[in-house]
């Protein structure tokens, strides 16, 4: 080989911006195919899914607008269908950004991913068993002397999707928490401290995302936030100390 051909000759692991924008394109597509797949799944199912979701509920479910039927069935077809291409489309991300990650940082994003979901699982779960129960029996009761319970099936499986997927965002706090710790945003002395303001927080949140009024039922979401906060802390102390080691 040339000295010419050498020197013009791009590093091992260097891509230039033409062929970033090739490799996203082209993840972008695999992920648009894992979701059309899925979905296809999805659909096939969605009947049994609808009859699942409105398992809380008790009984059939009014529909009062000639499409409404068909666009509950969409909603939970598309949602399965995401929630199914969900792994895939995680591995897509990391196969995208881990090749400009250190070592560390892809250890770190294996460890976290599986974290996160796992957080976001135990949400759902937590959600489906116990907040949607709750809610749904406080809500047919509330004034059933002047009330008469009929509810759509539109803004009842958005009722359910909604609660689920907020319940289980709001479990991802651990992970938040860690990142800022590893950022040096937070240190668990200051999460320690800051547990009433924590509280105040948890309490707004919990305000934001419970569906009723009553105190049962935010404080049924308050506990389990408080309790990972708690769990947070222990969590944070892991990358302080690392981030000390390192400043020393």
């Amino acid at each position: 080989m040339s000295v010419s051909d050498s020197s013009t000759k791009k590093p091992a692991g260097k891509m230039s911006l033409m062929q970033h924008l090739g490799e996203l394109r082209t993840r972008i597509l695999w992920s648009a195919a894992a979701i059309a797949a899925a979905s296809a799944v999805s659909f096939w199912f969605a009947e049994d899914l609808i009859q699942v979701l409105i398992r809380p509920y008790g009984g059939l479910l009014q529909v009062i607008e000639p499409t409404e039927g068909f666009a509950v069935f969409l909603r939970v077809g598309l949602t399965g269908g995401l929630a199914l291409a969900s792994p895939l489309l995680i591995y897509q991300v990391i196969s995208f950004v881990s090749p400009g990650l250190t070592r560390r940082e892809r250890r770190v994003l294996m460890g976290v991913v599986p974290g996160a979901l796992l957080l976001y699982t135990a949400g759902a779960a937590f959600a489906w068993f116990l907040m949607i129960p709750a809610a749904t029996d406080f809500l047919s009761r509330f004034m059933a002397d002047i009330f008469e319970v009929h509810w759509t099936s539109r803004a009842f499986v958005r009722f359910v999707l909604s609660i689920t997927l907020w319940i289980g965002v709001a479990f991802e706090m651990p992970l938040v928490l860690m990142f800022l710790a590893w950022l040096g945003a937070v240190t668990p002395q200051k999460l320690l401290r800051g547990w009433r303001f924590a509280v105040v927080i948890i309490a707004i949140v919990a305000a934001a995302i419970t569906p009723t009024i009553d105190p049962f039922n935010m404080l049924l979401v308050m506990a389990p936030l408080f309790a990972l906060y708690l769990f947070s802390i222990v969590l944070t102390v892991f990358p302080y100390r690392a981030r000390q080691r390192k400043l020393v």
